[in-house]
């Protein structure tokens, strides 16, 4: 072919694709695909935190209708156990293995019936008793237990003299920050239908990443990868929750392999809270030290987290250090606590968000003490190469955030004063923080078919999880091939298109879209025959390997405006604004609608999300939408978000992530203009009503102690 490119579908502002499939019930999720023969397992939880299980007497269970067996560590088939994530061996993959309870709600037997509620009363008849054994969710980083976490993604930071610059500071904030356990309350809970054909399993499954469960799943059944065909066409949101190979696909393939027909395990919404993995809390102390003119001299900055002993996993709360301010000495210390806990998981923003609550925080702190604008103190301190790297940055367009932002916010006219502003009862407060998220591209595969009726069927292993993937790689499809979008038709959701990273890290569709660019590049050099489809198949592995080493980011600005009630402690959030430094935009309605998103979801962290875990038990004692509070309609409000202009040129597209970005920076802002119309620091997250309230004396003043207005 010799087809030249002609952009225009990238940049446009396109509905989506699957849209009205969406809202006239038409798209199949995992737990609606029709499938013969098909039966239904119900999972059975483990009630304890740790311990042994004594017995499980299924006698009663096994004796009603429809139940066709029950699986458990007596009778389940064997696992490899060397199976894994991408640390190496995660022992929360080998369910009923054994007999011992590694956490609260470990799968423990799985009964499988004829109908979903057959299982489910089959299930609520078995009965299990444990040998219980102490448990321990304490995770303060001075425990023995805690120790170095992985450095995987890099090694810590330790540059300058930290003690040497601190003595040399004017101001130096040393606080200690908050946030706990969190849950990824995706919309649609986690399902899976399974079966078995001779010697090949098929899986249509709620996940984030088709290639990369299957390859989980081969491991774990030590078969090859080309024998496991994971599909997951529409996928209920994810927000990382989705990201590993989750234990209802794991059962359900077990049994399909045990009693000879399709399995579908559904989960209802309080097992998604007990059995899949959370955002894992974490215990931050922040030292920053700075100069009188408000030059930062030093950053300190030590986060410890939860971890399980059966999986290795990475929470880089420190990682923003390294990046976002020039400071002559950094270190970072991050440190992993193991307790009795599921394995966590990344949440949307991993990392960031916790970590830029406690960074952003502390700033803050520092510009309160200097009595210095925080907006002013943000900008003094913007580095021309990476504070620790010393990488040149690939591209940086922080400041104009920081100035547009400000700008439409009307940030100047703030009078930086605590309690400064009062409507009635009510104390008015602004705040803001920034945020980076690394960004960049991962290995994926992709194929695109010049078909002779001049379509082009594109393929690559991509997941829509409710982003718009769909409808922005069908535009640079579009733009790559020079041809209109009505002309592509475009095939994701499946293990069988090929190896391709997730829909995680904000990483996804840069990398799905390198691979897509790349193929078409290669069918448009292609001298082909026009009678017959031409296929050009690209793997980006190698190309990615020699990418230029520059620190590539993505940026924000964040600022909101609060509303306090001192006499109830209630906070109320009048507005939001963020601004986006994320590439080439390739769809500025689907963008808007992430970042816009991630605003409200780091709106929810702020105010509202804690899980809550009974200390006697070590069992979450809020897990279902009545206990564990998110964000709802009436808490969202005026949303504006925006893009400054950037082009990423490590990507053949200027494209960069910005999945994690919406979210990360927003409860760092709203934590600082709480403060703002409070005068006290909120350093442990959620910002509840307890934490805010005040005693009347000093909600009225002395005069008015007794009398509360209606």
């Amino acid at each position: 072919m010799s087809t030249e490119p002609a952009p225009g579908a990238v940049g446009a502002p396109r509905p989506r694709i699957e849209g009205r499939l969406k809202v006239t019930g038409a798209a199949h999720y995992a737990a609606d695909v029709p499938v013969p023969d098909l039966t239904h397992g119900w999972m059975v939880t483990a009630t304890v935190s740790r311990g042994r299980i004594r017995d499980i007497d299924a006698s009663a269970a096994l004796g009603m209708p429809g139940v066709l067996g029950v699986l458990d560590h007596r009778n389940a088939p064997r696992l490899n156990p060397e199976a894994g994530n991408y640390f190496g061996p995660d022992g929360s993959l080998q369910l009923l293995q054994d007999d011992v309870i590694p956490y609260a709600g470990r799968p423990v037997a799985l009964v499988v019936a004829e109908t979903p509620e057959q299982a489910r009363a089959a299930a609520g008849a078995l009965r299990v008793t444990y040998d219980i054994e102490a448990h321990d969710l304490d995770i303060s980083p001075e425990r023995p237990a805690a120790r170095p976490a992985s450095t995987a993604f890099g090694p810590e930071a330790d540059t300058g003299d930290l003690t040497a610059e601190l003595a040399a500071s004017v101001v130096v904030v040393e606080e200690r920050y908050r946030t706990p356990e969190e849950s990824h309350c995706a919309l649609e809970p986690h399902a899976a239908t399974v079966w078995w054909d001779e010697d090949h399993l098929y899986a249509v499954d709620a996940n984030q990443g088709a290639f990369s469960v299957s390859e989980v799943l081969a491991a774990l059944w030590s078969i090859d990868r080309e024998r496991v065909h994971v599909r997951a066409e529409h996928v209920g949101g994810g927000f990382g929750g989705k990201g590993p190979c989750g234990p209802h696909v794991i059962l359900a393939s077990m049994a399909a392999r045990r009693f000879g027909r399709p399995v579908r395990i559904a989960m209802t919404r309080a097992q998604v809270f007990e059995t899949t993995s959370s955002r894992p809390p974490t215990d931050q102390s922040l030292t920053i030290g700075a100069a009188a003119d408000g030059r930062l001299r030093a950053i300190h900055h030590r986060a410890a987290y939860a971890l399980s002993p059966l999986a290795e996993y990475i929470e880089g709360c420190t990682e923003q250090a390294k990046i976002l301010y020039a400071v002559p000495a950094i270190r970072t210390q991050l440190t992993a606590v193991p307790l009795d806990i599921l394995p966590p998981a990344s949440m949307r923003g991993p990392g960031a968000t916790p970590g830029s609550f406690a960074l952003e925080s502390a700033m803050d702190e520092v510009a309160e003490r200097l009595d210095m604008d925080p907006l002013e103190l943000r900008l003094r301190n913007q580095p021309v190469a990476a504070p620790v790297s010393g990488r040149p940055f690939s591209t940086r367009r922080l400041v104009s955030c920081l100035r547009e932002g400000a700008r439409r916010f009307g940030w100047a006219a703030r009078d930086r004063r605590p309690r400064s502003r009062r409507e009635g009862r009510l104390l008015i407060g602004t705040g803001m923080a920034v945020t980076s998220f690394s960004a960049g591209v991962f290995p994926s595969t992709a194929a695109i078919t010049a078909q002779t009726d001049g379509t082009f069927t594109v393929s690559v292993g991509a997941s829509d999880i409710g982003t718009g993937a769909r409808t922005a790689l069908t535009a640079v499809a579009a733009d790559s091939l020079g041809v209109g979008t009505e002309r592509i038709l475009l095939r994701i959701g499946d293990s069988d298109l090929g190896m391709a990273w997730g829909a995680g890290g904000s990483r996804g569709t840069t990398s799905w879209s390198f691979a897509i660019t790349e193929a078409a590049r290669k069918l448009r050099e292609s001298p082909g025959d026009p009678a017959r489809p031409v296929t050009a198949t690209v793997d980006t592995t190698t190309m990615i390997d020699f990418q230029p080493d520059r620190e590539r980011q993505t940026y924000s600005a964040v600022f909101a405006e609060v509303a306090v009630d001192p006499a109830t402690g209630e906070v109320r959030v009048r507005r939001l604004l963020g601004m986006f430094a994320v590439g080439r935009v390739i769809n500025p309605l689907l963008a808007r609608s992430q970042v816009v998103g991630g605003m409200i979801m780091g709106l929810s962290m702020a105010l509202h999300e804690e899980s809550l875990r009974d200390p006697l038990t070590g069992r979450q004692a809020n897990g279902d939408f009545a206990g564990y509070h998110i964000a709802a309609h009436a808490d969202v409000p005026d949303v504006e978000a925006d893009f400054v202009p950037d082009y990423e040129p490590q990507d053949p597209s200027g494209f960069n992530g910005l999945g994690e970005i919406g979210t990360a920076g927003t409860a760092a802002a709203i934590a600082n203009a709480v403060w703002h119309a409070t005068g006290t620091r909120q350093r442990t997250l959620p910002i509840r009503l307890d934490r805010v309230v005040e005693p009347a004396a000093v909600v009225m003043g002395p005069a008015h102690a007794a009398v509360r207005e209606p």
